[in-house]
């Protein structure tokens, strides 16, 4: 049985050595934007990212299992995949952590006036500031209840906050104080003072938050973004944060990535700019070949059993 590895991850030789003790043949693809290495189109399996971006699935036509190093899914054709009957992993729960830790971080960076002190410990500036803000006591909505809004619901639970999750379904988890279907977000956003997405992008939720729900943000509430870009009308955000209804914003994801230069977000003082990095940790190879390992041994497990 192939497997088809992309560049996607940087495989170990013990790492191989383990997937090959499952009894799958590696053949090693380094950038997946490339011409398709030999014996790729028999690959039963593949670990890959953006593979599909490139290379039409057709190409593949004994494919059985893919497994993303992506949380998200936007970046595969979920339906075509779905239709051929071809197992679907992603690789859930990786980078829940850092994810969750970089959203705690970013809205205190805002809370705490960051920037000012900064920019004062460049210029040796001795100046305090009487404007810092105290989490403690607020309320949060995460809107996304998977492994990421999971992760950081408990994040910010330590901080003593109230957190509202907004999702299709009811997570029914100890992390959520309350709980809205999406169709009530509206509702669910009118009192926070932290509002995070960690909702995937599909055509349900491009662009949810639009200018009407921005409209009903408490004002001054600080919006974050660690989701995708397109579940943001950008345009509306612009305005939102230009006539003060959001107090500040925290943006790893953009509609277009890289950001243009020529964006007014990245001048605006009660804004955090960072590039698609929310994501990052040391942790994260142990934990996707965890995963990826685990996905490829239970399918083959279950062909097994069957």
């Amino acid at each position: 049985m192939k497997i088809l590895l992309t560049g996607a991850y940087p495989y170990t030789e013990p790492q191989l050595a383990k997937l090959r003790g499952l009894g799958l043949e590696c053949i090693m693809m380094p950038d997946e934007r490339g011409d398709l290495p030999e014996g790729a189109t028999d690959a039963e399996f593949t670990v890959c990212n953006n593979l599909f971006l490139y290379h039409e699935l057709s190409l593949f036509p004994r494919l059985r299992c893919v497994q993303l190093t992506s949380a998200g899914l936007d970046r595969v054709p979920v339906a075509k995949i779905r239709e051929k009957g071809i197992a679907l992993y992603n690789a859930r729960g990786v980078y829940s952590i850092p994810m969750a830790e970089f959203a705690l971080w970013g809205v205190l960076s805002l809370y705490k006036q960051a920037n000012f002190f900064y920019n004062n410990q460049k210029a040796h500036v001795w100046e305090k500031h009487r404007g810092l803000l105290e989490l403690s006591g607020g309320r949060v909505c995460v809107v996304g209840c998977g492994s990421v809004g999971q992760a950081c619901a408990d994040c910010f639970h330590a901080l003593h906050v109230q957190v509202t999750g907004v999702d299709l379904v009811d997570p029914k988890k100890d992390c959520f104080d309350r709980y809205f279907p999406v169709s009530q977000i509206k509702q669910a956003v009118r009192d926070a003072d932290v509002v995070i997405l960690t909702v995937p992008l599909t055509e349900e939720t491009k662009h949810l938050i639009s200018e009407k729900i921005l409209e009903g943000f408490k004002h001054g509430a600080v919006l974050v973004n660690i989701a995708r870009g397109g579940v943001v009308d950008t345009e509306a955000l612009l305005a939102a944060l230009q006539n003060g209804i959001l107090g500040g914003a925290v943006l790893d994801v953009f509609e277009e990535e890289p950001l243009s230069p020529d964006s007014p977000l990245w001048n605006m003082p009660n804004v955090l700019v960072t590039p698609h990095n929310s994501f990052v940790s040391q942790n994260n190879k142990d934990r996707l070949f965890s995963v990826i390992y685990q996905n490829l041994n239970t399918f083959l497990k279950g062909e097994t059993d069957q």
